[in-house]
């Protein structure tokens, strides 16, 4: 598959993720927290099982798995906790900061950086969820913030240890996400287990449908997609094309909830899609400049 398909894929993953925030909102109203982590968990795990029984685990895939599902786990609890404790506008405005974090971050541990005009494309992005998010204003911090923020760092900590602990090995990306997902059900099950039999009595067949849309839409496939774009281009490029989530769950509230855009959510959606088209196209011309580069080099060790 191309880079174009992969972009698109990840564009699929934002719109899925942007739309999840009203089926999670209802969800959490139910049944809770943890509840509905945990069997958003547990169905993605029973979903991908048949697929798994035709493939063999081997130690190097769990070590591994089992590390990105504790860091996916990680970001989810913070995420989910501080958007409890703080407000929309903030948690939106923090959690963005993953689009800067990521390449940084990126770059420390491959010791490889993006140009300037990269980071410059990303904080064009951030701008943009800022005035996206910003209708009722920042509010003053609080201990939700500090969860965002812990939140931010994990999730582009996650990001980029799915690309450097899969970089150059033969695992395979639908193993990983499964045991991500096993590694998930297991911990959020022990988490939820005292309210988790009233909320499966609780939920209706709406609910499950929601259940079902969580699982399979924003876990098994968003994971997969994730993870096999990573490891086929950059952290970086993933997180910048992720970060047009919130352009999406704007754009699905004006559909579905007949929510209004402002001119200055047009302006925030208009300088993250910039923001997102301009640094895509910076890493994909450095990623090439690093491949010939690296094709001449081993084609001058050749000729010795």
């Amino acid at each position: 598959m191309s880079i174009r398909r992969s972009d698109l894929l990840l564009l699929a993953v934002a719109v899925v993720w942007g739309s999840s925030y009203l089926v999670a909102q209802t969800l959490v109203l139910a049944g809770g927290v943890l509840a509905v982590l945990a069997l958003r968990f547990l169905v993605s795990a029973v979903a991908l099982a048949p697929v798994m029984a035709v493939r063999r685990l081997s130690r190097p895939e769990v070590r591994v798995g089992a590390l990105l599902g504790l860091t996916q786990a990680t970001v989810l609890v913070l995420e989910t906790y501080g958007v409890a404790l703080t407000s929309a506008t903030n948690a939106g405005v923090l959690i963005s900061l993953t689009i800067l974090l990521t390449p940084a971050l990126e770059g420390a541990v491959r010791r490889r950086w993006l140009p300037p005009r990269f980071f410059v494309a990303a904080a064009v992005a951030v701008v943009g969820v800022v005035l996206l998010v910003a209708g009722p204003g920042l509010r003053a911090p609080t201990a939700g913030d500090a969860l965002m923020l812990a939140a931010a760092v994990v999730r582009a900590a996650h990001v980029t240890l799915s690309g450097r602990l899969t970089d150059g090995r033969r695992y395979d990306t639908v193993t990983l996400t499964w045991l991500q997902m096993m590694v998930g059900a297991v911990l959020f099950t022990v988490l939820a287990a005292p309210a988790l039999p009233s909320a499966v009595r609780a939920f209706g067949p709406g609910q499950w449908l929601g259940v079902l849309y969580l699982a399979l839409g924003c876990s098994v496939f968003a994971f997969l997609v994730q993870l096999w774009a990573i490891r086929r281009t950059s952290a970086a490029r993933a997180s910048l094309l992720l970060g047009t989530e919130p352009v999406w769950a704007v754009l699905i509230g004006v559909g579905i909830a007949g929510e209004h855009l402002t001119a200055t959510a047009v302006a925030g959606i208009t300088l993250v899609l910039a923001g997102t088209y301009y640094g895509q196209r910076v890493e994909a011309d450095h990623r090439r400049h690093d491949e010939m580069v690296a094709a001449k080099r081993n084609t001058s060790a050749g000729t010795i």
